[in-house]
């Protein structure tokens, strides 16, 4: 039995097999991505999505779908699903489907008549390319299969409609074509492992509706256009190779390709080999250059969100080597102190006051899982004390230190924390002031930067930033705790003080460096746990906040209002489980093992075998938003490895 597995009920159940997804993905950037019944329901779904670099610096989906028809006694059996405008769903391959197995890789099986047929589908991790195997296990009469290609060619936030510019032409390859809709773009390479039968007839498939685009509020029709289909018969016991890709393939190593990349995946057999293979995914290797993918399938790069995915990403896994190219990777982008948030290029935004602060976090983490010993100081020491120096004197968004040595950071309409959401030019939770991780991430950073100065004999430095490092700790809790209700605000800004129950304050007790007492500690973390800890990580806000909102559903903006005001994000576990253990000691390894442990139940339910990017605060709370995000597999694994090490 496979660890992850699906019956006939269940896929047949739209309600139930549509919300689950399937993600594979290349170190190269590009992925493939669909629903467990091979029906799209997202505008970023797509079995080829792959960078053009001469288009702009986004994904594309070349490929949308391929649909498979079953051809006996002259009877068609359309073994795909599609959901039009205005109809049902058109054809219902669905119903002859009886099990999905994942392991090890996706298996469809379908039987209709007396025939039994697999689908199983791979991507490979080097070159972005899709190879799906087919074969016809049995068959009581002679048997023809028919190919049908659904192309797209557009960035993922966009949608096709049907024109007159597209290109309908094709070139005959090795077992195949190749077409291209548009100048400019990759050729797109269909082949299979025997020579088909191709027949051109260009055509438009009007109107395909994308559920998940409808219920969030965006465009949700899209045309599709198919230049022809492919068809050849196939004998019981055959299977026949179909490859997709860019660049074209040796259609007589099929087998021997397909066999190789299954052979060297991580099985999906348990919940920490889930998380393994998740992790992967987000590392992308262009070159020389290491990147992370924040989360599938349509974020990108972000700055803050590579700094604290790193350590459960590679650093945990062993990859310190990739971690270590993926923080290098991002020095030559810094703006003076300041790392890039979001973007690439021209497009690159810095508006981000602590993924500076998280670097140094990084460097902690890389300094603790690396097998060698680094002389982070005479690496990275300049970079940090351009960051320190900057903080110090004032930077950009009028990021600053106070003469009392708090960072103030803000301006008007500009997000410069981790809760960033905007609504009509307006940031939801503003923050502009003095912000408790802000703060927190400082005192931490100032402390290791003393740490590593003193270790290299760097006397000037220690002695300038010493009594800042020393004061600190005193001037934190004078402005952020409030004796009455036992916790720290959430910012300050001249006199006032927002009390809100959040959970921000969770890294003052989790850092290597921390600036609050242990007593203040555990309580913070009391306060945590029952007002914001959930099975699936810490609400943003506290239910009883009259600005709680429980569920994050509905459209852009009815979700951006609820993205930080009480929605649930499984990273702000680790940094729980942390600061919850360094109070606790083995002790506390019953609750943070169980809320480990508890996230087993998600392998089946949204991103299958990952961790979405949010969920409901309010219970059961359901999984929203992306549906594999890096810095939630992260943490879940770095968890992992803080229980591993306190069982010890």
């Amino acid at each position: 039995m496979s660890y992850i597995s699906f019956e006939k009920s269940q896929l047949v159940n739209l309600e139930y097999s549509l919300p689950k997804e399937l993600l594979r993905t290349s170190r190269e950037g590009a992925y493939a991505s669909t629903t467990l019944i091979n029906c799209n329901t997202r505008k970023y779904h797509g079995l080829l999505v792959v960078p053009q670099p001469a288009m702009d610096n986004g994904n594309h989906v070349l490929l949308s779908a391929f649909d498979e028809t079953l051809i006996q006694h002259n009877a068609e059996f359309n073994l795909a699903i599609r959901k039009y405008k205005g109809e049902t769903y058109q054809p219902k391959g669905h119903k002859y489907l009886t099990d999905l197995v994942n392991e090890p890789i996706p298996r469809l099986t379908y039987a209709v008549g007396g025939i039994v047929f697999t689908k199983e589908m791979l991507f490979s991790h080097k070159d972005g390319r899709t190879i799906i195997k087919y074969t016809l296990v049995s068959a009581n009469s002679p048997t023809t299969i028919r190919f049908r290609p659904f192309l797209a060619f557009r960035n993922i936030h966009a949608l096709c409609k049907a024109n007159y510019d597209v290109d309908k032409s094709y070139e005959e390859i090795e077992n195949g074509i190749r077409v291209r809709m548009y100048k400019g773009y990759s050729y797109l390479n269909l082949q299979f492992s025997r020579k088909p039968e191709y027949v051109h007839v260009p055509d438009w498939y009007y109107n395909v509706e994308y559920i998940r685009e409808k219920a969030r509020g965006y465009d949700c029709h899209e045309d599709l256009y198919v230049p022809g289909y492919f068809e050849m018969p196939i004998a019981k016991g055959e299977s026949i190779y179909f490859s997709a890709g860019i660049e074209p393939v040796n259609t007589a190593s099929l087998k021997k390709l397909f066999d190789n990349e299954i052979s060297r995946r991580i099985p999906r057999d348990s919940f920490e080999h889930c998380l393994m293979n998740a992790a992967q995914q987000f590392i992308v290797k262009l070159g020389k250059r290491v990147e992370v993918i924040a989360g599938y399938p349509w974020f990108g790069r972000w700055g803050r969100d590579t700094f604290i995915s790193l350590p459960g990403l590679a650093m945990v896994t062993g990859e310190t080597k990739s971690a270590k190219s993926a923080i290098d990777s991002l020095l030559p982008e810094m703006k003076g102190p300041l790392f890039p948030n979001k973007g690439m290029g021209e497009d690159t935004y810095y508006n981000s006051a602590d993924t500076p602060l998280w670097f140094f976090w990084t460097l902690q983490q890389l300094r603790l899982f690396s097998p060698e010993k680094l002389n982070l100081w005479k690496e990275y020491g300049k970079r940090l004390k351009t960051i320190l120096y900057g903080y110090k004197e004032g930077c950009a968004y009028n990021i600053k230190m106070h003469d009392n040595g708090l960072i103030y950071a803000g301006e008007a309409g500009i997000p410069l924390t981790w809760m960033d959401a905007v609504v009509e030019g307006k940031p939801v939770t503003p923050r502009t002031g003095f912000a408790v991780e802000i703060n927190a991430l400082w005192y931490n950073a100032v402390m290791f930067a003393i740490e590593l100065a003193s270790e290299a004999g760097d006397t000037e430095f220690v002695e300038e930033w010493k009594p800042i490092a020393e004061s600190f700790p005193a001037v934190f809790e004078a402005n952020f705790w409030d004796a009455k209700k036992k916790h720290l605000a959430d910012y300050t800004n001249g006199d006032y003080r927002d009390l809100s129950m959040r959970p921000n304050q969770v890294f003052a007790t989790s850092l290597p460096y921390v600036p609050l007492g242990e007593e203040k500690r555990n309580l913070v973390l009391e306060r945590i746990k029952s007002e914001l800890l959930t099975s699936r990580g810490l609400r943003s806000l506290a239910p009883k906040n009259p600005l709680y909102k429980g569920v994050y559903a509905g459209n852009q903006t009815e979700r951006d209002l609820a993205y930080h005001q009480g929605t649930v994000y499984p990273w702000l576990l680790g940094h729980f489980a942390e600061g919850y253990l360094k109070i606790h000691g083995k002790s506390g390894l019953g609750l943070i093992t169980s809320l480990y442990k508890g996230f087993e139940e998600v392998m089946h339910e949204h991103g299958i075998g990952t961790i979405s990017e949010v969920y409901d605060g309010d219970p059961p709370h359901k999984p929203g938003g992306a549906i594999s995000q890096a810095w939630n597999v992260a943490e879940l694994l770095r968890i992992n490895w803080l229980i591993r090490s306190y069982s010890k």
